[in-house]
Formats: C-alpha cells, sequence, structure tokens
C-alpha cells in the first residue's frame, strides 16, 4: 500500500506541474485553455488542463472535457480508410476512374488515375478546398444527408484544375479526404461517420469522441475574442458538416491518447488496429513529401531526435497538435479552445517545446 500511495502522489504531482506549465503558457495570451496529455512507454503519463470553457464564463475546463481536434483527425480516417483494405473492400492503388466511375468522364483527365495513397498523402494535385467561395459556403446550411452533399462537393471538386501534375509534389488538402469518404461511402453504403465509429472509435473504445463541433457543457471554441456559440456559417466561421473525413471530431484527450499509444504500438510491430502494412504505410514519407498517411514525418523536432510524427489541425475556433516519438514510445497532445488569432499558437508552442525535452534526445551534432 505504500508504493500505491506514493505513485499516486507522484502521478498527482507530475499533473500539478503540467497543469502550472500549461498556465504560465497561456499567459500573455487570451487563449481561454488549454488541455495537454503525455505518453510516455505507450502509456498515458500524465494529462492536466488550464483556464475556462468560455471566456464569458467562469467554469473551469476539466480532463474529462471533449476538445474538437481539427485536422488532427485526418490519420484516424486513413486508419479507418487501412482497415477497408484490409478487408479488401477497398484497393490502395485503384485508379479514381475504377472507384467513380460515373464520374470518370467529367472529372479533370489528370485526376484519374489518382489513387487512394496519393489522396490521403496529399498528393494528388487537388485544391486545398474549393475555389469556388460561394459553392463552399452554401455547404455550411445544406440540409441534405451528409453523403448526398459530399457527392455534390467531391463532383465540384473533381471539375478543378489540379495545382500541379498528381503524384509529383505535396500540396495539403482537404479535397482529398472527401473524395477518400465518398469512395468508402459508397464501396460499403455506410455513411463515413457510422465507418470511423465502427473502425477505429469501437475498437479503441474511444467513448468520448464524436463528430461535429463539441456538446452543451463542454469547452466552446474561440474566435475574434468571442466563444463561437452557433453553428459556422460560411467558410470564415469553420468547417462545414460534411468535413469529418478532414478532420470533424471531437474527444476527450485520453481518446485521442488512445489512438496516438496504438499509432505507436503499429510502430514497434505491436498495434492492434491495423496489419504492420498498414501502419508502415502510414507512417512512412512519400517520395518527394514530407508526409506519409496523413503523419507529418520528421528526421527531428525542436532540436530533440526523431523520427518524428507529426500532425496539427485548427478550424479556426481550435488548435491541436499531436506530436509522437516512436523510437522513445512516447508523445504529447496539446489542445486549445481558439486559434492563433488569440494566441493559441504561442501557447501551444510555448508548453510543447519544454515537453519535446523530456520525451526523446537531443539532436546530436553529425560526426565529423
Amino acid at each position: 500500500m505504500g508504493v500505491s500511495l506514493l505513485c499516486v502522489a507522484a502521478s498527482a504531482s507530475a499533473a500539478d506541474n503540467l497543469q502550472a506549465r500549461i498556465a504560465q503558457a497561456l499567459q500573455g495570451t487570451t487563449t481561454p485553455a488549454m488541455g495537454v496529455l503525455m505518453i510516455r512507454d505507450g502509456k498515458i503519463a500524465e494529462q492536466a488542463v488550464s483556464g475556462v470553457r468560455r471566456n464569458d464564463e467562469k467554469v473551469a475546463v476539466s480532463t474529462g472535457d471533449a476538445w474538437m481536434i481539427g485536422s488532427t483527425g485526418k490519420p484516424i480516417t486513413v486508419a479507418m480508410i487501412a482497415r477497408l483494405v484490409e478487408q479488401g473492400v477497398l484497393k490502395w492503388d485503384a485508379p479514381l476512374s475504377t472507384m467513380l466511375p460515373d464520374l470518370a468522364a467529367q472529372m479533370q483527365p489528370a485526376y484519374r488515375n489518382v489513387t487512394l495513397v496519393q489522396l490521403l498523402s496529399h498528393r494528388a494535385g487537388l485544391p486545398e478546398n474549393l475555389t469556388d467561395g460561394t459553392a463552399l459556403d452554401a455547404f455550411f446550411t445544406d440540409t441534405r444527408a451528409l453523403p448526398v452533399q459530399r457527392e455534390a462537393y467531391i463532383k465540384a471538386a473533381l471539375s478543378e484544375a489540379p495545382v500541379h501534375p498528381p503524384g509529383t509534389e505535396f500540396a495539403y488538402s482537404n479535397s482529398g479526404f472527401l473524395i477518400a469518404a465518398v469512395i468508402a461511402e459508397r464501396a460499403t453504403g455506410k455513411d463515413v461517420e457510422t465507418l470511423i465509429q465502427r473502425e477505429v472509435f469501437q475498437p479503441l473504445k474511444m467513448t468520448g469522441a464524436g463528430f461535429g463541433p463539441t456538446t452543451a457543457g463542454q469547452p466552446l471554441g474561440h474566435r475574434g475574442g468571442k466563444p463561437v456559440t452557433r453553428a459556422p456559417q460560411k467558410a470564415d466561421d469553420g468547417v462545414p458538416p460534411i468535413y469529418t473525413a478532414a478532420g470533424n471530431l471531437h474527444m476527450r484527450l485520453q481518446d485521442l491518447a488512445l489512438f496516438a499509444i496504438d499509432q505507436l504500438a503499429g510502430s514497434h510491430g505491436k498495434g492492434t488496429l491495423l496489419t504492420p502494412a498498414s501502419y508502415t504505410l502510414m507512417q512512412s514519407a512519400q517520395p518527394g513529401s514530407p508526409s506519409g498517411l496523413d503523419w507529418g514525418v520528421q528526421p527531428s523536432i525542436a532540436g530533440r531526435q526523431g523520427p518524428v510524427l507529426v500532425h496539427g489541425g485548427s478550424d479556426g475556433n481550435w488548435l491541436a497538435w499531436v506530436v509522437l516519438f516512436p523510437a522513445q514510445n512516447s508523445g504529447v497532445i496539446a489542445i486549445a479552445n481558439a486559434a492563433e488569432d488569440m494566441g493559441a499558437d504561442t501557447a501551444t508552442m510555448g508548453v510543447l517545446g519544454g515537453l519535446f525535452a523530456e520525451l526523446a534526445p537531443a539532436v546530436t551534432p553529425a560526426a565529423k
């Protein structure tokens, strides 16, 4: 019992220290709150939060609160697609002309040979979003079923000229993930929300994860110094409901940690969600690209040794980061309920830099 009490005391002390670091990082910004979770040895080591759920009230955030994770959810979408590939429902290298045969004639010819791998590694040549702002804004208030809306979106996206020849360069694209979502929906007859729930959330027991904005009694995103209290109405407000596959998810820190821990385990051949080949594909940079599917793959970060798997996400109202060090079986998650306009980038980076130093060794000078 004495050892158990010592462990509890040490854990509480670590959480208190982490909370103090978060509070310090928030100073000098108008970001209302931030949550941070640290992974060591493939397990949740500590987590802490500081601040308020909305800046016009005084209700403090808690470690059980849900946060919007933005594009940090893209690797979750990839994992869902990978499961469908493993089940024989989809193929990584099938061209769009065969996966979307009814759209082949009307899509830009350059897209006809684009594959799922290219879509999910941002090498398909697609623009980031629909370039027609009016058309994009219309999806924010569209009342049709989400799969019907996504079909309309990808028809428009595939008619737009590529920003560069597919397969040649990296160009970040939310549209690519929506196209992959429609392919999955057509192949299974299920909407992408059901697929992510079935293939990722349920197997990993991510019980606090869901879709769209956070619910009542949870932290709110902030923009322009104010809490966001209604659904986005246009692109300047956030992302439309159809963007599930591109990152319109909310969850607790510990839910996102369960996914991150499985990715770390997968890098050591011990993951439970996917086959070893799928983890390798997700976590390996594509030729001439800084991105795997859809992890950013870096040799180092902030002076700490890699390899590093990293993804950030923001809808303009929230900011989230996941940074993993597979060799050390460690990582960190940081999420703020505001974005760059309220200093959330400064706050998150302010706390992350110091934590990296605890999770990975310093980069050593190249041998001369």
